[in-house]
Formats: structure tokens, sequence, C-alpha cells
């Protein structure tokens, strides 16, 4: 697995790295990740595919993702501890 594109943005962390004739779109946010696995064949022009996928809209609804999962996370939390 080698890492060959970072992107900037400010409130994630996003990485494509390429492995087994795919493209894996890895977003990090503090302790949670998603991650996107995309087979190169389904995409028409390589890593740049890539990029277009990464739109904005794409990108809210990661972040609100992010938010579910941090709620999920705390709730099973405090249902253990509490």
């Amino acid at each position: 697995m080698r890492i060959i594109a970072e992107l900037p943005h400010p409130d994630f962390k996003i990485s494509i790295l390429n492995m087994n004739n795919k493209f894996i779109v890895k977003i990090e946010q503090g302790s949670l990740e998603q991650s996107y696995k995309i087979p190169e064949m389904d995409l028409t022009d390589g890593v740049n595919s890539v990029f277009e996928l990464l739109d904005e809209e794409f990108l809210k609804k990661i972040a609100a993702r992010f938010i579910d999962m941090r709620n999920d996370y705390k709730d099973a939390y405090f249902r253990y501890n509490y």
C-alpha cells in the first residue's frame, strides 16, 4: 500500500492510497476514520477521477457522518461506563 496523494482540507486528513488495483480514499478526523475502496477499472481517468469524486457535497456528507460516528461512540461509551 502506498500513498499517492494527500489533499488539504481544514477539517479532515484526506489520503489517497493505491493497493491491489484499487484506490483507497482514507479520511481521518481525530480518532475516527472513513475509507472508500474504488477499483481502478471503475474510473476513466485514474487518480484524477478520485479527485472529482471528492466534491463539496460528498465532503459535507462525510462531515455529517463523522458527527454521527462520534455520537454513536459517546453513547456506547456512556452506556458501558455509567
